[in-house]
């Protein structure tokens, strides 16, 4: 069935939330476009055009990476195609396997791209490579069809938690109707969007907000796994919901011992080794990151520290310090996080302890988290705040990227890069976009430009002279750049004009943050 919502109508609406900073504007273009859905598209329609505006495409693994979208078609002169049009011809991408594949796969991009007209195709390559950063992310897309369906913003919102999908919600409400959001619940086998927390500079400031008392726990650097157990059957998701099951058959094994029907668990899978101390973190990354069943030939441990359901019970609305208490009763202790319970008016000489024994251990740091809170599927609140140290190093700018919808125009995403302690170029470590304020880009799109010695099209190489300070999570291995290191999220601080280029930090002081 032909989609009613055009590619044009996407663009167009994509365009003018580009457009404008104003979060009650783009709000406005959001509702206008879904109500044209609510009034005459379908449920499959719905479900594109959420996807598309919130930022990604429907198919997990499309098999398109920035080589075969470098060199674009001719555009088309009149635009033809529907949102539905563009799904169809996304899902043939990601299911061409065998023999001949890329060759197919190349046709069949070819021909969805000759189809679209110049703006169609701008959109269409950023929504393929994941760089569709309008201003338009899903929590707003969740606010315009709250409005646009009449519905009650908080039902929308935990509908879309429940079942791990905004799409599939805005696609019930095409059907059904506002109604039929109080019928979504927590089911086991479907995923639920995680709980997120807020950060907090030192544990003193984050328990200052825990009138009812904390939960310390300890913040393990793995993967973040929930895990559904329904009899026999167990499904393990990651944090954005990729089905990891055939990856993680130590995962499954755990669950499928423990003393219950029916489970959904929260928690970490990390590589640890034989004294209990985690091993690198890409080292936990590569068993999750290869598609060969039980892949990788370092065991994760899971390691778990919140329950939502158990044995036909939803947990979600109880108080942590009940869901732990179940957790306490289903899970191994040596499968729980280490916690410490903190209540008002003690001091918090022995949680900064915790915080720093958890260091000594080599965990990232804590999370505190208020015992009276339920479960916020979803949501980073006040109710969760993580505490962990912030490291920073002076590096070099190597280059930097145009930017693209609100950042179109500015130079954005920084090539960063440590001296070389022998003398020679600069070993680039990584790039970033994070941290980034308006009058930052402004500035650096000026001073950028005037110390290019090159412009290729992506943006600019320019002379190392400029000093920026970043600050990261982490330092890992990595055969990507020269010098075998990357930083982990990576962000702006400042740039340190009072700083010359041989003040920067050298190779040897990035690799010094390789743990162990």
């Amino acid at each position: 069935m032909r989609g009613m919502t055009t590619l044009a109508a996407l663009v167009a609406a994509s365009s003018a939330v580009a457009a404008t900073r104003s979060r009650r504007e783009k709000g406005r273009v959001l509702e206008a476009l879904l109500r044209e859905v609510l009034a005459g598209g379908s449920p499959e329609d719905a479900a594109v055009v959420t996807a598309y505006l919130a930022g990604d495409v429907r198919q997990r693994a499309t098999g398109v990476g920035w080589s075969s979208l470098r060199a674009l078609p001719a555009p088309a002169e009149r635009s033809s195609l529907d949102v539905l049009d563009v799904d169809a011809a996304v899902e043939a991408l990601s299911t061409e396997r065998g023999p001949g594949s890329a060759g197919r796969r190349a046709d069949r991009l070819g021909s969805l791209l000759s189809a679209a007209t110049a703006e169609e195709q701008d959109l269409l390559r950023r929504l393929l490579l994941g760089e569709l950063r309008q201003g338009a992310l899903e929590a707003q897309v969740l606010e315009a069809w709250a409005a646009a369906a009449d519905a009650p913003l908080e039902e929308v919102r935990r509908a879309a938690m429940l079942s791990g999908s905004l799409p599939a919600v805005a696609a019930l409400l095409v059907a059904r109707g506002p109604g039929a959001l109080a019928e979504v619940g927590l089911v086991p086998g479907r995923g639920v969007h995680p709980m997120l927390a807020a950060s907090s500079p030192s544990v003193g400031e984050a328990l200052a907000g825990m009138e009812h008392g904390a939960s310390v726990e300890e913040k393990i650097d793995g993967i973040r796994v929930q895990v559904h157990r329904d009899g026999d059957e167990v499904v393990v998701l990651s944090r954005t919901l990729d089905d990891l099951t055939g990856r993680l058959p130590e995962v499954v094994a755990l669950a499928r011992a423990l003393p219950v029907e029916r489970v959904v668990l929260d928690g970490e899978a990390v590589a640890l080794r034989d004294d209990g101390r985690p091993h690198a973190f890409q080292d936990t990354a590569s068993r999750t990151g290869t598609r060969t069943p039980g892949g990788g030939d370092r065991a994760l441990t899971p390691v778990f520290f919140d329950l939502l359901h158990l044995d036909g019970r939803d947990l979600l609305g109880v108080p942590l310090e009940e869901r732990r208490a179940e957790l306490e009763r289903v899970v191994p202790e040596e499968h729980r996080v280490r916690a410490l319970r903190w209540l008002p008016g003690q001091p918090v000489d022995a949680a900064e302890g915790f915080l720093a024994a958890t260091l000594a251990r080599g965990h990232e740091g804590v999370v505190v988290k208020d015992l009276a809170s339920a479960y916020s599927a979803g949501r980073r609140g006040s109710a969760w705040v993580k505490v962990k140290p912030v490291h920073t190093l002076d590096l070099l700018v190597l280059g930097a990227e145009w930017g693209s919808g609100r950042r179109r125009g500015w130079l954005s995403n920084l090539h960063l890069g440590a001296r070389d302690p022998d003398g020679g170029a600069p070993v680039m470590l990584g790039k970033t976009f994070k941290g980034l304020t308006d009058a930052l880009l402004e500035w650096q799109t000026a001073a950028l430009q005037e110390r290019a010695v090159e412009r290729p099209g992506w943006g600019v190489v320019v002379r190392p002279d400029l000093v920026v300070e970043i600050a990261f999570d982490g330092v890992q291995r990595s055969p990507r750049y020269p010098g075998g290191v990357a930083l982990r999220f990576a962000r702006v601080v400042r740039y340190r004009e009072d700083k010359q280029a041989a003040e920067a930090d050298d190779l040897a002081a990035v690799r010094a943050h390789l743990p162990g």
